[in-house]
């Protein structure tokens, strides 16, 4: 029963450490239970009771759960967050227009300066000049397809 009792520890063990890696809850939860049944199996094995097996089990059932908890919040916050970086990062950035020449130029966006091109504006709207905010609505290989910025962009 011992060695029964040790196996389920190590295998509860490795279950919430791959929990952290591989995070979704199920092998936290049966870390968790196999931690507990190998703690009671353990104590029982070598002679203790109820009174000291229970209160082990729980310890050792709350800690798991506890581990299993944070590790998947944390992975539900990661995949939640905006990407940061590359060109799915890039969108819905403001930039200032620095040289413009019609339908191209350049934009400095977030410490770089790319190639740009007008993604779509009205036929009345004027051309873009330099020091205009413009917005990146997406990315052509290495060329930004940008649209002049709304007042409101600029102040939020």
């Amino acid at each position: 029963m011992i060695t029964l009792g040790f196996l389920l520890l190590l295998a509860g063990a490795a279950l919430v450490v791959a929990e952290a890696h591989v995070p979704g809850g199920v092998l936290g939860g049966a870390g968790g239970l196999a931690l507990i049944a190998g703690g009671v199996l353990v104590i029982a094995a070598l002679g203790g009771g109820a009174v000291i097996a229970v209160p082990v089990a729980v310890a050792l059932g709350l800690g798991a759960g506890a581990w299993a908890l944070v590790a998947a919040r944390t992975a539900g916050t990661a995949r939640r967050t905006r990407v940061r970086a590359g060109a799915e990062g890039l969108c819905g950035r403001i930039g200032v227009v620095r040289a413009w020449d019609e339908p191209a130029g350049q934009v400095f966006v977030d410490g770089a300066l790319w190639r740009a091109r007008l993604d779509w504006s009205p036929p009345e709207a004027e051309a873009l000049h330099e020091g205009d905010a413009v917005v990146v609505e997406r990315v052509s290989g290495l060329t930004l397809c940008v649209r002049r910025a709304d007042d409101w962009e600029l102040t939020a």
